[in-house]
């Protein structure tokens, strides 16, 4: 199954804050790991999110952490944060159960 990506007005502000080779790595790994298995944990890559509503999921980039949401044919992208800052925006932003 084909899912469709669909990138949060803030998400879109935090792809266009990357760094040029940052934001190719990132949407080259959104079309590759979100595409088609969005919810096939990984020891390292992809993260299930364990007590909280939303967001659903992590992704690793390199430095970087892009968290999700997935709803039937829909990846939905809330944030794309370093990963310095990714604990202070899911403490600000995540929604426990």
């Amino acid at each position: 199954m084909r899912f469709e990506i669909v990138l949060a007005p803030e998400a879109i502000e935090d792809l266009r804050r990357l760094k040029t080779n940052e934001r190719t790595a990132v949407k080259q790994a959104l079309e590759s790991h979100l595409r088609h298995e969005p919810t096939k944990t990984s020891r390292s890559r992809i993260k299930r999110l364990r007590g909280l509503a939303r967001p659903q999921y992590r992704l690793r980039v390199e430095e970087v952490r892009v968290f999700y949401d997935v709803s039937a044919p829909t990846v939905e992208i809330l944030a794309i944060v370093p990963k310095s800052e990714a604990e202070s925006w899911l403490a600000q932003f995540g929604s426990p159960k």
